[in-house]
């Protein structure tokens, strides 16, 4: 595929009444009095939405309303700038940002989730000043704050938007980060070190703000980067600089099951700068998986048993970011706000549900299942709740919250301190609407023509749900379910339409393909 026509709104007509969905985003606008924003306020909301965003519905209203909320949360960190447009964090200024309020260490989740809308340059513009907007031209300086795996998002990315000539055209500006790397973290090993503030995890059990640890993590990342700028220089007609980067990729796969995995605790953990284990399960030990690394067939799957273990993660608002069984697992409103010794955090929930439904869908094990994932879901979307003093709830995202409760910790600290300013409001550091579309729904990105429909939606949990008109290479696709057919009146079962033609179906909730072109 070369350079893709952008989609054309008018290819078919919509299956779901737009503006039935209206008054959630009215609702958002009415209890977000301070209306703070990047580039689009709340006045344009609703419309930026219909232009940009698939529309979805279920017979679940929490997760219904909490779709929209994120898209509406999202489109507020679209920050417009002198260099084109950044995807920000924060809605206020921090001090460990950059310019224009951006920081690193979400930007694999941000382009995740902005992969999914219709207008491309946010992305554009947003990967070009992480690459370019630093000196000549070269990367950003504050870049490598934060671990990254730019490289494979841009790959994801790419496999959703079906745009081959904008992929290409970062080959080089790819290389040269992932050679930055091994400058800056690359051990005589052959595995990366990191510190935890600079893997985005302040204060964990395994780790410090000053430790140089070998970490799953970052690992992980350069893991998925290296496999993905193989796959980009095979594209590009580089073959010797595809060998090497797949030779780059294989390596670290087998440093990081060698020296990563505990065979006592059957998990990934942290080695540390002495030499030995962490001896801590942490959240952080399921990120292999969302690049594929773990090698199907040795056992490895085996970790994910820890996930719905009320002694490991498991929580009634979590999962939490370290074993519960732990004797250093702490759930303080005091200290450190960013604790990742137990409290959840969505960055960590979204890396670990993309990372399991890889693992559902790519591997064969029996340690964890269809249900196990959607119940994570669910509770991730309940737990994106805040209470009012007047005793409502809203949709909200913040920093971190307390698992067992559901109070947001940073925002309550803050409050006793008597110096929150909302800092963490809506904060943009995890995903919601890519776990759903790739996720839940099923539509898994490819290469080629072909459309793949593999929800993780249990038998009987939904009798109905329809994901409408997805911007997928230069198509508009969309996903129905209907059990009866007496829902939505277009016949029983799962259904694929492209650009409005009904493509393929199916009578049961299993996976299903179809040609974007017949």
């Amino acid at each position: 595929m070369g350079l893709l026509p952008a989609v054309s709104t008018a290819a078919s007509a919509p299956l779901l009444d737009r503006e039935s969905f209206h008054h959630w985003i009215d609702s958002l606008n009415r209890d977000d009095a301070d209306d703070v924003n990047g580039g689009i306020p709340n006045t344009q909301a609703w419309q930026w939405l219909k232009d940009n965003a698939p529309f979805f519905t279920c017979p679940d209203s929490d997760v219904e309303s909490t779709y929209y909320y994120r898209w509406w949360a999202y489109r507020k960190h679209i920050e417009t700038t002198p260099r084109g447009y950044v995807v920000t964090e924060f809605l206020r200024p921090v001090k460990h940002a950059t310019e224009y309020n951006a920081i690193s260490c979400a930007l694999g989740l941000h382009i995740a989730e902005g992969r999914w809308l219709r207008t491309r340059r946010y992305l554009d513009d947003y990967i070009a000043f992480w690459l370019h907007s630093g000196k000549d031209g070269g990367l950003q300086e504050h870049f490598h704050q934060f671990s990254g795996w730019l490289a494979a998002a841009a790959y994801d990315r790419w496999l959703a938007d079906g745009d081959r000539t904008k992929l290409l055209d970062l080959l080089d500006a790819l290389v040269l980060d992932y050679r930055a790397w091994e400058a800056e973290r690359l051990t005589p090993g052959g595995l990366f070190w990191q510190r935890d503030v600079s893997d985005g995890m302040e204060s964990s059990i395994s780790g410090g703000r000053k430790v140089k640890n070998l970490r799953p993590t970052i690992n992980s990342y350069m893991y998925g980067n290296a496999r993905a700028i193989a796959a980009i220089a095979a594209m590009s007609g580089k073959p010797t600089m595809a060998r090497e980067f797949s030779d780059k990729a294989a390596a670290l796969r087998k440093l990081v099951e060698e020296r990563l995995w505990n065979p006592q605790a059957k998990f990934f953990e942290t080695v540390l700068e002495t030499g030995g284990f962490a001896n801590v399960r942490e959240e952080q030990g399921y990120t292999p998986w969302y690049f594929d690394l773990p090698e199907a067939g040795k056992g490895y799957e085996e970790a994910w048993k820890q996930l719905m273990d009320p002694a490991g993660f498991f929580a009634p608002y979590g999962p939490t970011t370290a074993e519960r069984r732990h004797p250093q697992f702490q759930i303080a409103d005091t200290g450190d706000d960013c604790q990742w010794n137990g409290p959840g955090w969505p960055f960590a929930t979204s890396i670990t549900l993309t990372a399991l439904a890889n693992v559902l869908r790519d591997y064969r094990q029996d340690a964890i299942s269809r249900d196990d994932y959607f119940k994570t879901f669910l509770i991730y979307t309940r737990s994106q709740r805040l209470k009012l003093g007047n005793g409502r709830t809203v949709p909200w995202i913040d920093e971190n919250l307390d698992p067992l409760t559901g109070l947001w910790q940073a925002r309550t600290m803050k409050i006793r301190k008597k110096t929150f300013y909302g800092r963490g409001d809506h904060y943009n550091h995890s995903t919601y609407a890519d776990l759903l579309i790739a996720g839940v729904v099923g539509l898994r990105p490819r290469a080629d023509d072909v459309v793949e429909v593999s929800p993780l939606v249990p038998e009987g949990a939904w009798d109905w749900f329809c994901l409408d008109q997805v911007p997928y290479h230069g198509h508009l696709v969309s996903v129905m379910w209907d059990r009866t057919g007496a829902k939505f009146g277009r016949g029983k079962g799962l259904r694929i339409f492209v650009d409005g033609r009904d493509a393929a179906a199916v009578p049961r909730m299993t996976r299903l393909t179809a040609r974007l072109i017949p």
